[in-house]
């Protein structure tokens, strides 16, 4: 694979493929401010902290909420959270540039460089699982795909 392309902060040349970006969709009836708001609220689909993440102002305070177990989470969420991601993802790339952004990054591998998550990202030692970047490089692949269609 050609050289990958690491994301994580601000500073990050993709940095628009971060949950964090602030690039808002609608899905659900609902309008989410950034994909980090809605993937931590859909822990909670159907109760108040639901409504709570959906509305808050940042993606920090959105991750924070979500992060919370004050609220338990739905019990379902270990075997939907991947396609809860992936579904958030292909309606934030519908948008013209992200979508733009998301084609340009041809065969390259794509990294979260989180050093706190294991899982959507590569953690603190680079070792994690990186679902993110697989998830935002099968979409890339189903984009691809529908334009040669």
């Amino acid at each position: 694979m050609a050289k990958s392309i690491y994301f994580f902060t601000r500073e990050d040349k993709y940095y628009q493929l971060s949950n964090f970006a602030g690039f808002g969709f609608d899905l659900g009836g609902n309008r989410w401010k950034t994909m980090e708001h809605y993937f931590q609220a859909m822990k909670f689909e159907g109760s108040g902290h639901f409504i709570k993440i959906r509305d808050c102002g940042s993606p920090k305070q959105a991750k924070d909420l979500g992060q919370s177990r004050a609220t338990p989470i739905r019990k379902d969420w270990d075997q939907t959270k991947e396609r809860i991601m992936f579904e958030g993802l292909r309606e934030k790339f519908k948008d013209r540039e992200l979508k733009a952004i998301l084609l340009g990054t041809g065969k390259k591998e794509l990294i979260e460089n989180s050093p706190h998550d294991k899982y959507w990202g590569i953690g603190p030692n680079g070792k994690g699982k990186n679902r993110l970047g697989v998830l935002l490089m099968q979409l890339r692949e189903e984009l691809k795909n529908n334009q040669s269609q």
